[in-house]
């Protein structure tokens, strides 16, 4: 072989070693017009299928930025150097910036940068050293062959922890098509399998996707959703291309819930924790943008009115008092059908009390100040007599505790004080409200719940860990509510969120994994279309094994290819009776270096 084919895989070889050690960095370029960059597996979609948590390199075409200028100048086309200095690029605000989607490289270049990559790490003809194998190497191809291939893999394999071969990877793809005719049979792929690697026993798995809560589609119009449910399927013995998952089947729900769907039951409770977080933000920034107040009462008038309902109680028995004194029947910002009566109190304090009321009303922080100076001195004259829960922690309830004693500490109501004070309250509001589901669901303990119910860190970090909570609830009411778990389920799922958030920031894009019985929604998905099916032949064991996979998806699976199909890129199959699937097909094959 060449010595100079063998200096340019050996110096292909540096750079990538290179970037795979700099920890600064995720991408290089190699001769000038092609693009390197080191990820994870799981952010490409057909990649994802085999190399999900994997860290790859990722080889694409250059792509220029397109630069225009706002003053109606015509726009420029030059490839800008990625190391720029950034404050420089933000002062010139005169120059937009776009930036093309990916792009792919011929496959004959495809091929010579995989040659390039093997052969380097081949110790039979490069000096390999004893540093870590090379990420695997994916390239990204523009079909230009009869096969239509998009994506080019690569990935060294070892054993003994010597490099002992190479696994290449072909993916090639095909539009949308309702047409199941056109589809390759699970005859035709076994062939496909068989012919390759001249195998005499096979395995065969399948797998498919169901979308069980997220976008719908009513009457045409499909009405988005950020919160999604699916499942995914796995099971054995495949017979025909696209069968129903058999009830053998391992099971495993996806559930992404983002908070504020109004579908939601816990749509009033996401309000109320939206007002909470005014509140945090404007301690925080020092400015505050007011939420729309829900009644048209002022929050000074109610408060009035409360004080002056308790004033006529205190007339009574006080054990009377406390029966006679009912949750404040206000506007509700949801029709009362959707809002889940489960999740509401009948024992709240007089604190939580006018927390409900000034949440809904609250425009300004005079509005807050005003209302805490009346409750304040209603309590200071001996006006009122509230009750309040022994174990709560606000200021408010520390000042009703000393009104008892007729002994109550000046306030300053002056500052942030008045902000601070009532924040306070709904803090301690809201986390009994949790509570109160959690545990009469019997779904955990307090012990389980103590991270969450801490007041010994600062108020910002008790909001995060308050929303946290409400996230954790905005999932187990979902998927009970639309998918109807039974305890059991729900029990397991509530553990999770609860372990997963006392180590992990809040992050509502966070895929909640739940293993289930596919009898338990086998009525969702049995007369639906899956979202996406698959199949896989293998054969050969352990660093030999090999597969032929397919993938039938209503969404296409390769980010770099426009179809030319009826169908659009970003299809949803709507009122179509028979669904269109895109069409992908990955190959393995395995090289020895021995």
């Amino acid at each position: 072989m060449g010595s100079k084919v063998v200096s340019r895989a050996e110096e292909f070889s540096t750079l990538l070693r290179c970037l795979q050690d700099d920890q600064s960095s995720n991408s290089c370029t190699y001769e000038e017009d092609i693009h390197i960059t080191k990820m994870n597996g799981d952010k490409l979609t057909a990649v994802n299928l085999y190399f999900a948590n994997q860290t790859i390199f990722v080889c694409e075409k250059a792509v220029p930025k397109i630069i225009g200028l706002c003053d109606g100048d015509e726009l420029n086309t030059e490839t800008l150097n990625c190391t720029a200095d950034s404050d420089d690029a933000e002062d010139s605000c005169d120059v937009l910036q776009t930036e093309q989607g990916p792009q792919p490289l011929t496959v004959m270049k495809a091929r010579q940068l995989l040659s390039l990559y093997t052969l380097s790490q081949n110790p039979g003809v490069s000096a390999v050293d004893n540093n870590p194998i090379l990420h695997p190497l994916w390239v990204r191809c523009d079909r230009s062959d009869p096969a239509g291939t998009a994506w080019f893999g690569a990935e060294i394999v070892c054993a003994s922890n010597k490099v002992a071969g190479v696994k290449l990877y072909s993916i090639t793809c095909k539009g949308s098509t309702v047409e199941k005719k056109s589809l390759v049979t699970l005859e035709e792929l076994k062939q496909m399998h068989k012919n390759r690697h001249h195998s005499s026993s096979m395995g065969i798995k399948g797998s498919a996707r169901f979308s069980l809560f997220g976008s719908t589609v009513v009457e045409n119009t499909t009405i988005e959703s950020q919160s999604s449910v699916t499942v995914d399927f796995k099971w054995s013995h495949v017979e025909s291309i696209l069968e129903i998952p058999p009830l053998s089947s391992t099971a495993t729900l996806n559930i992404k819930v983002v908070c504020g769907d109004m579908r939601s039951p816990m749509f009033e409770m996401y309000r109320e924790l939206e007002f909470l977080q005014t509140l945090a933000n404007g301690l925080k920034t020092g400015e505050t943008e007011w939420m729309e107040p829900v009644e048209s009462t002022s929050a000074v008038n109610l408060t009035k009115v409360y004080l002056e309902e308790l004033r006529n109680m205190a007339k009574t028995p006080q054990d009377q008092a406390a029966k006679t004194v009912e949750t404040p029947k206000l506007k509700q910002e949801t029709d009362p059908s959707i809002f889940n009566a489960f999740l509401e109190r009948g024992d709240l304090d007089f604190a939580e009390q006018l927390w409900v009321r000034m949440r809904k009303s609250v425009s300004s922080y005079q509005d807050i100040g005003d209302c805490l100076k009346l409750v304040i001195e209603a309590l200071r004259y001996g006006d009122i007599k509230p009750w309040i829960h022994r174990d709560s922690s606000s200021s408010l309830s520390k000042l009703i505790l000393q009104s008892y004693h007729q002994q109550i500490d000046h306030v300053s109501l002056t500052g942030i004080t008045p902000v601070t004070m009532l924040l306070e309250v709904g803090l301690d509001k809201m986390r009994k409200d949790y509570i109160n589901y959690l545990i009469g669901e019997e779904l955990t303990t307090l012990n389980h719940l103590y991270y969450y119910l801490s007041t010994e860190v600062d108020l910002q970090e008790q909001v995060i860990r308050l929303r946290k909570l409400h996230h954790l609830l905005e999932i187990i009411v979902t998927c009970g509510t639309f998918l109807g778990l039974p305890y059991d389920r729900q029990f397991v799922l509530t553990q999770s969120c609860l372990n997963h958030y006392k180590t992990s920031p809040y992050d509502e894009e966070h895929e909640f994994k739940l293993q289930i019985k596919p009898a338990l929604i086998s009525h969702f998905y049995q007369k639906e279309h899956p979202i996406m099916w698959g199949v896989e032949i293998s054969s050969g064991q352990g660093l030999r094994e090999v597969r032929t996979s397919l993938q039938l998806s209503d969404k296409p699976l390769v980010d770099h290819v426009i179809f030319e199909t009826d169908f659009p890129n970003e299809t949803v199959n709507g009122d179509i009776d028979e669904p269109a699937f895109f069409s992908t097909t990955m190959c393995c094959s395995f090289n020895s270096f021995v």
